[in-house]
Formats: structure tokens, C-alpha cells, sequence
């Protein structure tokens, strides 16, 4: 009996395919992509790249201005980008006395509309709808947010007198950082003005919230921006983070400041 000749696994590389088109490769030969794992990027995006953060390392701690103009020099993404800063702080952010949150006006705004939604009910509903709100209501949005998980929105805002209902959606806004709060002037107490609250949200006042390592992000004005607004934008939000130092913080509040676009890489700028 003559022995049988096996081919091994690895040489099937190819199944036999109709006369005049091309072999298709096995299944076992394919790559597939893996879930999470960005796709390779190309030799000229990685070069280009490179390149710049070499020229970034030898420039640290410019001034704001001139890490403004270089951030606009080495543009690439043919879209608008977002400018942003990011400020690591020196505090404990398990200790509830060193928590750090607000928000600022920015003067220039941040380039971009804004969806904003409040929580009221009675006269409060029209008078929010005409200071420009996207959405107004009580019982009917709470529901909506419950039952649908509906978020199309940027900014909620609650009068002093829904915050027993609307506290009920912590769950939802906390984690995304929507939850109405004092601190961030989205709760409107009864003698507030609600119109007042929302314009400024829409002209561009920027909510800020420490993450658990510390560190502060906001975007504060799109790219095409003139740089003088960007440098005033920048110093306004860095000056309100500076103003709100818990009492409980010793030593350096402030470390670092980092400023970047939306597909650059960040550029330390001194303060």
C-alpha cells in the first residue's frame, strides 16, 4: 500500500476559483481585525508625525501665543479643529475638600452651538425657551431621558425647585458629566435669573471638572480663531481654574499647563 502523501496545513493557502478569476484566499490566512486595535497607520502619516514631535520637544514652555501659532503650523485635518487645554493640578481628588469644578465665560465663546436643556416647569418653560433654550420641560423630559435615554443635548441646566426630580438621573448625567450643580452655575436658585444662565451658556461658558488624576480639560475655541482670541480664551479659563484652588491644597496648586488641536500633540506652555 502505497503511502499517502499529506499536504501540511500551511500550504492550502488558496481554494481553487471558476476559470478567469483570481484564487481566493482561505479563511485561515486572513487577518481579522481585532476590535479596539486602531489600524496601522501609514508610513507618511507616522514620518509626519515624528517629525513634529521632535520639533514640539525642543520648544517647551512657550508662551501661549507662540504655542498658538505653531499649533496652526502644523495643521493637518482638513476639518476645524478644537483647541484645547489641559492643566494637571496638584490635588487629591479622593478628599472631597480638594475637588475641583466650575465654569467660565469665555469672551470670544468656543465656536460651536450649543444644546441646552432645562428642567423647570410653569412660567419658567417660556421664559427659558425664549433666553434661547433648546429644550424645556420637567416631568416630560425626565421621562424622555429615563425611559428612551435620550442625551442630545450639551448643557442641562435645573431651576433650585426640580433639582428633588432631577436628582433622580444621576445615574444617567453624572458619568457624562450633565448633572446640573451649584459649582457649575447650571442650578438656578429662585431668585436667579434663568435667561441670564442660558445666554451665557450659549455665548460660551465652559463647564471644567477635575478627573480622578487630577487634571483639567476644556475645549476654548476652534483653530481658525485669531490668535489674540484664542490667547484671551486661554488665559480666562486658566486664570477662573487658578481662582478656584481648594483651601485644602498645599504646595504646587498649578503644575502643568497643555495646550493642543483636536489631531495634534500637546505643547507646554508656561504660566
Amino acid at each position: 500500500m502505497a503511502d499517502e502523501v499529506k499536504k501540511p496545513e500551511a500550504e492550502a493557502t488558496a481554494t481553487v476559483a471558476p476559470s478567469g478569476q483570481a484564487p481566493v484566499a482561505s479563511e485561515g490566512r486572513n487577518k481579522k481585525k481585532r476590535p479596539g486595535v486602531p489600524p496601522r497607520r501609514g508610513k507618511k502619516l507616522r514620518n509626519l508625525l515624528k517629525n513634529q514631535e521632535t520639533k514640539l520637544s525642543k520648544e517647551k514652555g512657550q508662551t501661549v501665543k507662540k504655542a498658538i501659532a505653531t499649533l496652526k503650523s502644523i495643521k493637518r485635518a482638513k476639518f476645524d479643529e478644537t483647541v484645547e487645554v489641559h492643566i494637571k493640578l496638584g490635588v487629591d481628588t479622593t478628599q472631597s475638600d480638594q475637588m475641583v469644578r466650575g465654569s467660565v465665560p469665555l469672551p470670544h465663546g468656543i465656536g460651536k452651538s450649543v444644546r441646552i436643556v432645562v428642567f423647570c416647569q410653569g412660567d419658567n418653560v417660556a421664559k427659558a425657551k425664549a433666553a434661547g433654550a433648546d429644550f424645556a420641560g420637567s416631568d416630560d423630559i425626565i421621562e424622555k431621558i429615563t425611559k428612551e435615554n435620550w442625551l442630545d443635548f450639551d448643557v442641562a441646566i435645573a431651576t433650585q425647585d426640580m433639582m428633588g426630580k432631577v436628582s433622580r438621573l444621576g445615574k444617567v448625567l453624572g458619568p457624562r458629566n450633565l448633572m446640573p450643580t451649584p459649582k457649575a452655575g447650571t442650578v438656578i436658585p429662585a431668585s436667579g435669573d434663568i435667561a441670564a444662565a442660558i445666554k451665557e451658556f450659549k455665548a460660551g461658558k465652559v463647564e471644567y471638572r477635575a478627573d480622578k488624576g487630577g487634571n483639567v480639560h476644556a475645549g476654548v475655541g476652534k483653530l481658525s480663531f485669531d490668535e489674540d482670541k484664542l490667547v484671551e480664551n486661554i488665559a480666562a479659563f486658566v486664570d477662573q481654574v487658578k481662582a478656584a484652588r481648594p483651601t485644602g491644597v498645599k504646595g504646587n496648586y498649578v503644575e502643568n499647563v497643555t495646550i493642543s488641536a483636536t489631531m495634534s500633540p500637546g505643547i507646554a506652555v508656561g504660566f
